[in-house]
């Protein structure tokens, strides 16, 4: 009992000496910041920002954050402030200057600003220690504004704290970072240690990348990272073709004892990963492309962390998967995905309108293009005839958050993801978001299996195949199969 009545007296001690203190510079800067943070508008905005300028790093951890903030929110409304009723502190010590215009009047306890700053400072850290710690001191400010404007005792903040940091544990519990689910660093493979890029010839694609603004100088992209690695431009005005430019690259490796570099996005690295197999080459891979899917999976998602494996020798084995056509035995390559049906031509018109408006809004125009004018495709699965939207094969299962399969955690698993979009009721809706993620969702019309070989036949004169960002058309009947550890890469191992 005296410590339940302890507690209140040292809230309302605590609160009384902030709130009798003077605070330097605080008066023009915490009540602006308090109310900035009304409604998680702050966080929003930092989260726009990032999301905007930051890459694809940034916008996961901006994700991340506003998931960590939304439920901590909720809890706080739902929760938190229907268990405790706790009238808000008085304000005859609080200087008429720090008051707020407009007093709030829900439960004092806990503070909904506090829990959304610690939860979205929490949830970005998860992702990013560095940008983490960078939001800590906005995050505390915010948190301390409620008790020096008076409208929250010290430990309606802690717990509202406290709250949003459980939060951001919650979500993480739910969805795991990719650090928690990185691709595990097996099997290990054999790859020379190259100091600072000596031995490594790379091929760098001139023209991957963001289409709008000028285009990055490649050789200094890639010396800034690995100073002595030779590079050679292809793509562009001035570039040589990529398939010389390979072939060149990997006798070089060759006599040198050393490995193939390539930077560029999944089309390029398509390219250099069937030179390297060929050549019994390592692959060195920088992610230079506008996605990048294989790098971001392989768990290299900058040039330094690439450098960095280079440097040190470390290296795993990687399947890859090819179609072939009839009896043709070498066949076609690809490291991420193959389909038939909507998508190809989803990827024909993307890439016609990326240069103009970007790659994301491009994407959502194809979608609804492709919704408005496909027709259902009849092919043979296995011998089976199906009428359907699309045919989707993954090099390794795809996982992800919730129901929608955006990535792999393991790149030498041994089998064919296929997923099957079958005609049918609510198909084409299916089929958007298929479109807008980058791979079908599950539910009733979508078919699942994991195969080690898939055969697919009776497909109409010139129907377009997209395979790793790439279109052609291929005639007569495919088989698509596996090929295990056959592409040794270079990434970072666990210690």
């Amino acid at each position: 009992m005296r410590s339940r009545k302890l507690l209140p007296r040292l809230d309302r001690w605590a609160f009384d000496r902030i709130a009798a203190r003077e605070w330097p510079g605080a008066q023009r800067v915490l009540p602006r910041l308090t109310r900035s943070a009304n409604h998680g508008l702050l966080w929003f905005g930092v989260a726009a920002g990032a999301a905007a300028l930051g890459g694809r790093p940034a916008r996961r951890a901006a994700l991340r954050g506003m998931a960590s903030l939304a439920l901590a929110s909720a809890t706080v409304n739902t929760l938190g402030k229907r268990s405790v009723r706790r009238a808000r502190p008085l304000l005859d010590a609080v200087p008429l200057m720090r008051q707020l215009g407009r007093q709030p009047f829900t439960s004092s306890f806990p503070s909904g600003h506090a829990a959304s700053a610690a939860a979205f400072a929490t949830g970005v850290g998860f992702e990013n220690k560095w940008w983490g710690l960078a939001l800590a001191p906005l995050s505390a400010s915010v948190a301390f504004s409620r008790v020096y404007t008076g409208v929250h005792y010290p430990g309606d903040v802690l717990a509202g704290a406290a709250l949003g940091v459980g939060a951001a544990f919650a979500v993480r519990g739910m969805a795991p970072t990719r650090a928690q689910l990185a691709p595990p660093a097996r099997p290990r493979a054999e790859a020379p240690a190259l100091p600072r890029g000596r031995g490594l010839y790379v091929v760098a694609n001139a023209t991957s990348g963001q289409r709008s603004g000028p285009r990055p100088d490649r050789v200094a992209e890639v010396h800034g990272a690995l100073p002595q690695a030779e590079v050679a431009v292809c793509g562009g005005p001035n570039g040589m073709p990529m398939d010389k430019a390979l072939e060149e690259a990997a006798e070089q490796a060759l006599a040198w004892g050393g490995a193939l570099g390539v930077l560029g996005g999944d089309g390029t690295v398509n390219a250099a990963a069937t030179v390297a197999v060929r050549h019994g080459l390592p692959l060195a891979v920088l992610p230079g492309g506008t996605l990048n899917h294989f790098a971001y999976d392989l768990g290299v998602e900058t040039y330094a962390d690439a450098a960095r494996a280079v440097e040190s020798g470390e290296a795993v084995a990687v399947d890859l998967a090819r179609f072939r056509v009839g009896a043709h035995q070498e066949g076609q390559y690809f490291l991420n995905t193959f389909s038939i049906g909507a998508y190809p031509e989803l990827v024909r018109i993307r890439e016609r309108w990326a240069h103009r408006i970007g790659a994301w809004p491009a994407g959502i125009l194809a979608a609804c293009e492709v919704l408005r004018s496909s027709t259902p495709l009849s092919i043979e699965i296995n011998g089976e005839r199906h009428v359907v939207w699309l045919l989707f094969v993954g090099n390794c299962q795809y996982r992800g958050l919730g129901t929608a399969p955006v990535r792999r955690h393991d790149l030498a698993d041994g089998v064919l993801d296929v997923r099957v979009v079958h005609a049918g009721r609510l198909a084409g809706v299916r089929l958007l978001t298929a479109a807008l993620l980058g791979t079908p969702r599950s539910s009733p019309l979508v078919g699942e299996a994991r195969l080690p070989r898939l055969r697919i036949g009776g497909l109409p004169n010139g129907t377009p195949l997209a395979y790793d960002g790439e279109v052609s058309a291929f005639p007569g009947e495919l088989t698509l199969e596996k090929r295990n550890e056959v592409l040794t890469v270079y990434r970072l191992l666990p210690n």
